[in-house]
């Protein structure tokens, strides 16, 4: 019974890690799309007019 629940435990850590590491990296990806687009729109805003 208890290695049942122990690899019921382990197989759920192992998806959680996974889980978090694919949000880390997708997290992170977006930041930096993020910052590369707005140092783009401050480079233009010279040229902008309102």
């Amino acid at each position: 019974m208890n290695e049942k629940i122990y690899k019921t435990l382990s197989h759920s850590g192992a998806l959680n890690l996974t889980l978090g590491i694919v949000i880390l990296a997708t997290g992170i990806a977006a930041g930096v799309l993020l910052l590369i687009n707005g140092a783009g729109l401050l480079g233009k805003k010279a040229k902008m007019m309102i």
